[in-house]
């Protein structure tokens, strides 16, 4: 029989998946594996990311979660429950891909039904709808209708019906889309924001940037299957390959190829470096300054989870 989770209870992990697979029939009835054997626990507290290739199985992996799908092999535990259970019980805060409002519901009115469906008490309605609109930065458009309004702005209505509720899961799929560069950058706020420790925030997102800076762990999903589980923020002591770097220097080009051999002109005094270790990246530098190179600035070429899912999808 299924338990419940006491609150503060930190026994078990809130999502846990031990070996599960889904399989689809094609419409000439061939089976086509969508995950494979996927064993993952996430704690309650987790901002947790999920990456991969289109086709990967993130789409599959939300499906079951929101418990639209079952698994055809497997075990999938929400709080003890499974998915189905667990939503009709306590619900889960959503934000598709594909944002889709009625075109003539105007932004309040929309939050409004969408509360009442949600079943948010109707004392507590109006104020809800006030603090997500407020949130997310809507005030201006209270009164547009959804036909009126920008990508942008139709992602951020649709990330506030997610959070009417106040849910313990958040999964939020490719949150960012649509965005302009300000919104983007406050959406890492407003995430921020929703961290609590009795809460899990599930983000899909191709958007590796924005996983790496928002997410405590992310995991690399290619074939159906969990590549690498990369931890973001723990950098130190990292077991990922050494990246590329890019060089930006004032010498000529002949100064520079003395040090680096290797080195490839980008413009604008720009080079990528081959991957090296760092005695030997800082051995090149040295002969670079002797012959009267200044550096500008050196970087990795990619982030450490960039690396990891190009490593992890071409393996």
């Amino acid at each position: 029989m299924d338990t419940v989770r006491e609150p503060g209870d930190r026994s078990r992990p809130l999502i846990h998946l031990e070996s599960v697979s889904h399989t689809y029939r094609s419409l000439t009835g061939r089976p086509v594996r969508a995950l494979a054997g996927v064993s993952l626990s996430i704690q309650a507290g987790e901002v947790f990311g999920v990456a991969g290739p289109n086709g990967a199985g993130k789409t599959t992996l939300i499906a079951l979660l929101l418990g639209y799908l079952e698994p055809t092999d497997g075990v999938l535990r929400i709080d003890g429950l499974a998915p189905r259970a667990f939503v009709q019980r306590n619900g889960i805060g959503y934000v598709s891909e594909l944002i889709a409002i009625p075109p003539r519901w105007k932004l309040t009115e929309a939050l409004t039904r969408y509360a009442i469906l949600a079943g948010v008490p109707r004392a507590d309605r109006a104020r809800r709808v006030g603090e997500v609109v407020e949130l997310l930065g809507l005030g201006e458009h209270r009164d547009k209708r959804a036909k009126q309004l920008s990508k942008g702005n139709l992602q951020r209505l649709g990330l506030a019906q997610a959070l009417l509720r106040d849910d313990q899961v958040l999964i939020l799929d490719e949150p960012t889309h649509g965005l302009d560069p300000v919104w983007t950058q406050r959406f890492r706020d407003v995430v921020e924001a929703l961290r609590r420790p009795g809460r899990v925030i599930f983000i899909a997102s191709h958007n590796l940037d924005e996983l790496e800076r928002l997410a405590d762990r992310v995991a690399i999903i290619d074939k159906g299957a969990i590549q690498r589980l990369v931890e973001p923020r723990a950098r130190a002591g990292s077991s990922a390959a050494t990246s590329p770097y890019i060089l930006s220097v004032t010498a000529t080009e002949d100064v520079v190829k003395a040090a680096f051999p290797d080195a490839v002109a980008r413009g604008d005094g720009e080079y990528e470096l081959a991957a090296r270790s760092p005695s030997d990246l800082n051995a090149a530098l040295a002969v670079l300054i002797q012959r009267g190179g200044l550096v500008r600035s050196l970087r990795p070429a990619h982030s450490l989870l960039e690396q990891h899912f190009r490593e992890a999808v071409s393996e």
